[in-house]
């Protein structure tokens, strides 16, 4: 009995949100609108491969969850922000984060493609993903395995973005379920979550 009750603790929402250029804007409008008690895990998927990130000194000031960089074998917990560190991919085992070395270390990152599609794999409960602002189309390619396994998948309104190639991306997919500003992403997450 302890371990189905440990199981359904575990069962909590992942919210994956892929960006790069001009994303800092889209997960301030997007924090700032979610409650920090939804119980969800938000994990922020940054495109970085040379300078260190400081998104998690940053975002700390536009949410109450708390905001942590991830370190391999970190617990995957709800009502907490996630950030991938630097020039490496990020999985999800035995309800873990793990960090390995950067697949993709030239020309664009495929980070946020290789995240999802470990959550596909590897996570029982429900899955958003979301794709904001930034160049190229990281994610894009993931979109469809996560709505074959249950997920459900939003890009940001390109018109709300700094660098539109990536949600534009997305949506050319044909896999995109949600087309909303950061802040109605925010509310689209919330409805989400509380339906279930």
């Amino acid at each position: 009995m302890p371990t189905k009750n440990q199981n359904i603790e575990n069962n909590f929402p992942i919210v994956c949100v892929g960006g790069s250029a001009g994303g800092l804007d889209a997960y301030i409008r997007l924090l700032r609108h979610l409650p920090a008690d939804l119980g969800v895990a938000i994990v922020i998927v940054n495109h970085l491969r040379t300078v260190a990130t400081l998104l998690h000194e940053i975002l700390p000031q536009h949410t109450k969850m708390p905001v942590e960089l991830i370190q391999d074998k970190l617990d995957v917990k709800p009502n907490h922000v996630f950030i991938i560190p630097e020039k490496r991919d990020l999985h999800v085992i035995d309800k873990e984060f793990r960090l390995k070395p950067i697949s993709k270390p030239w020309g664009w990152p495929n980070v946020i493609t290789v995240f999802m599609r470990s959550l596909a794999e590897n996570w029982d409960g429900q899955l958003i993903s979301v794709i904001v602002s930034g160049y190229d189309g990281d994610g894009a390619d993931a979109l469809c395995e996560m709505k074959e396994v249950g997920g459900i998948t939003i890009a940001q309104k390109p018109d709300t973005a700094d660098q539109p190639d990536m949600p534009e991306t997305a949506i050319a997919s044909g896999c995109v379920d949600f087309v909303l500003s950061p802040e109605d992403i925010a509310l689209e997450i919330k409805k989400i979550v509380l339906a279930v």
